[in-house]
């Protein structure tokens, strides 16, 4: 399993509510949170196998940008 992680720019409960359906329908997401007080909206995501183009895609469909950040 990754971890992988984007800034974003979901801005609130909303909007995690709106990307949530697609993440949780996602097989290959385990698990995923987005900080909403973090200035870039950080979104981090447990995936196996990781995809990060899949998930941005993911986003972008719900009408959402994000762009992967390098993991420490």
């Amino acid at each position: 399993m990754a971890i992988l992680k984007f800034r974003t720019n979901v801005k609130c409960q909303g909007c995690k509510m709106a990307i949530a359906t697609l993440l949780d329908a996602e097989p290959s997401v385990k698990k995923w949170k987005v900080d909403i007080y973090d200035p870039d909206r950080i979104l981090t995501v447990d995936c196996d196998p990781p995809d990060p183009a899949r998930i941005i895609e993911l986003l972008h469909r719900a009408g959402y940008q994000a762009e992967a950040c390098e993991t420490n």
